[in-house]
C-alpha cells in the first residue's frame, strides 16, 4: 500500500522524529513545547523565542573546543564570543551573559548597549568586549571612553590604517589592539577582497612602522573572518592557513601577540536533512592551529570565535496560519498565509535564505507541491523551495476543514529582526507579529510569556507623522 500522508513524506525522506522536533498526536512539537497549545492561547501571526537552546548551542561549542584542545595538547585558551548584531534583545544578551562569554559589537550604539548593561550588572569591567567594524569617529570615541573608565579588556580591532589615528587622540592611557586581516571572498563572489580589514601583505609593515616602537599601544590579536563562515571546503582551509602563516609571522616580531580570533560562525540546521560534523571541524581547526605553531616554534595563541547565528539562529519560530488556498493555473496552488514573509524573514527574499519550514497541524493528511503566499502585494512575497530541493510539499486542505492549516518556519532566531526593522514601519503596512518568550523557570518548568503584541496602527501611524 502507498503512503501518502505528510508524515510519510518526512518519515521516508529524513531521520525523524530528531534534536527539536517531535509529533504528538499529529501536531508538532518544538523543543518539548507543543506548538498547538501557543497559537490556541495567543493566536498567529506568531513569533516565539525559546531561550533554552542558546545555552545549549554555548556549551556545545566551548565543550567541543575544550575537548579537542585536550585531546591535542592544544595550551592556548577558548573564548567564546557573542555577536550582539546577530541580535541585540536584552534577553537574548542577558541568556547569553548566564553562561560566562564575551561580547563582539559592530558599532556606536553597540557601545551604548555595553554600558546599560554593566549598569545592570550582567557584566563587570574584565569582560572581553571586541569591537569590529568600520569605526566612525562617534564609534571611536564610545571605545576610548570604555578604555578611559577603566574596562581593562576593550580591544578596538583595527579596520584600517587611518583607525590608529582615533585611539592615539582618544585613549589617555594604554591600549589593547588587535588588526583584521582582509581576506579574499569565495571565487563566485562579486569582489576579490573583502572591504573589511587591512591587506594581508601589508600587516607586517603596518606593524613595523606604527605600532612596534609605540608604547601606548599593544597588539594582542590578529583577527580572520570569511563571509561564509566555517565550512570543510578548500576555500575556508586556504584562507585559515593563510591567516595562520600570518600569525606566525607576527608573534615573531610581536611578543605582545596571544590571539587569533577565527571570525565567521558555523553553520546551523536549515533542513530536516542538515548535515555537519562539528567536532571534525573544531577539532581539525585547533589542530591546524597547533601544527603551524609547533612548526614556526611559537606558543599557539588563544582562540576566539564570534558566533551569533550559531548562537541565537536556532532558537527562534514563526508561526503563520494558511488564510485560502489559490488554484492560479493547472500546475500551480498556492497556500496564503496572513503575514508577510519579506518583512518577517527578510533573509528569505533578500539572499535566498532558507529556514526549515514543517506544518504544525494535519500531519496524516496527504500532500502536495504548493507556492506559499504573503500578505504584501510585492511579487517576491513567497518561498517556493527547500534547501535540499526547488519545490515546497504540505499537507493538502479542503474547503470544509475544521481548522487551518498553521505553518511553522523555524530557526529564524539571527538577523531577521533587526533586518526587517522590529517594530517600525513595515512593507504595506503589515503589522510585526506578536512575540512570545518560552523559558524555563527555577524548577525547570517551561514557561511562556508575551513579549510584545501584534503592531497597532496607532504605532506605525505615529512613525509615519499621522498622529
Amino acid at each position: 500500500m502507498i503512503k501518502n500522508r505528510y508524515f510519510d513524506l518526512i518519515d521516508q525522506t529524513f531521520y525523524f522524529p530528531q534534536e527539536g522536533f517531535d509529533i504528538e498526536d499529529g501536531n508538532l512539537i518544538f523543543n518539548g513545547v507543543p506548538l498547538k497549545y501557543l497559537i490556541n492561547k495567543y493566536g498567529t501571526p506568531l513569533k516565539l523565542t525559546y531561550l533554552p537552546k542558546i545555552g545549549t548551542q554555548i556549551k556545545k561549542a566551548k565543550n567541543m573546543f575544550n575537548k579537542a584542545r585536550k585531546a591535542l595538547g592544544y595550551k592556548g585558551k577558548y573564548h567564546y564570543c557573542y555577536c550582539t548584531k546577530s541580535s541585540h534583545f536584552s534577553y537574548v544578551v542577558q541568556e547569553v551573559l548566564r553562561h560566562g562569554v564575551e561580547l563582539e559589537t559592530s558599532s556606536s550604539f553597540d557601545i551604548d548597549l555595553i554600558r546599560n548593561i554593566v549598569r545592570k550588572d550582567w557584566i563587570d569591567k574584565d569582560t572581553i568586549i571586541v569591537n569590529n567594524g568600520f569605526k566612525t569617529r562617534e564609534y571611536a570615541q564610545k571605545i576610548s571612553d570604555l578604555i578611559n573608565d577603566g574596562f581593562q579588556n576593550v580591544i578596538p580591532v583595527l579596520d584600517n590604517k587611518t583607525e590608529l589615528d582615533y585611539y592615539e587622540e582618544m585613549v589617555k592611557g594604554k591600549c589593547n589592539l588587535g588588526i583584521r586581516v582582509a581576506t579574499d571572498e569565495e571565487p563566485n563572489f562579486e569582489f576579490y577582497t573583502s572591504r573589511l580589514g587591512i591587506r594581508g601583505s601589508e600587516v607586517l609593515n603596518y606593524y613595523k612602522e606604527r605600532l612596534a616602537k609605540n608604547k601606548k599601544f599593544k597588539v594582542t590579536m590578529l583577527h580572520f573572518f570569511v563571509d561564509t563562515g566555517i565550512k570543510d571546503s578548500i576555500y575556508y582551509w586556504g584562507e585559515l592557513k593563510k591567516a595562520v602563516k600570518l600569525y606566525c609571522e607576527l608573534k615573531k616580531i610581536c611578543p605582545s601577540l596571544t590571539a587569533l580570533n577565527i571570525g565567521g560562525g558555523m553553520p546551523i540546521r536549515n533542513s530536516l536533512g542538515f548535515e555537519f560534523d562539528y567536532n571534525y571541524m573544531v577539532r581539525e581547526i585547533v589542530n591546524l592551529l597547533l601544527s603551524a605553531c609547533q612548526e614556526e616554534e611559537i606558543p599557539e595563541p588563544d582562540i576566539f570565535t564570534e558566533f551569533g547565528k550559531y548562537t541565537v539562529g536556532e532558537s527562534g519560530a514563526l508561526i503563520f496560519s494558511v488564510l485560502d488556498q489559490k488554484q492560479q493555473n493547472d500546475a500551480e496552488v498556492w497556500y496564503m498565509i496572513d503575514n508577510s514573509l519579506i518583512t518577517t524573514m527578510p533573509d528569505s527574499w533578500g539572499i535566498a535564505e532558507r529556514f526549515i519550514l514543517l506544518p504544525i497541524n494535519k500531519w496524516h493528511n496527504e500532500y502536495r507541491r504548493v507556492n506559499i503566499g504573503g500578505l504584501s502585494c510585492d511579487n517576491s512575497d513567497y518561498y517556493n523551495s527547500e534547501v535540499h530541493e526547488s519545490q515546497v510539499y504540505l499537507p493538502l486542505i479542503g474547503k470544509n476543514d475544521p481548522e487551518p492549516l498553521y505553518l511553522g518556519f523555524f530557526h529564524t532566531g539571527a538577523y531577521q529582526d533587526s533586518l526587517s526593522g522590529y517594530g517600525g514601519i513595515k512593507h504595506c503596512l503589515i503589522p510585526s507579529p506578536k512575540h512570545v518568550l518560552i523559558y524555563k523557570d527555577a524548577k525547570g518548568n517551561i514557561v511562556d510569556k508575551l513579549y510584545r503584541a501584534e503592531q497597532q496602527p496607532e504605532e506605525m501611524l505615529k512613525i509615519l507623522g499621522y498622529i
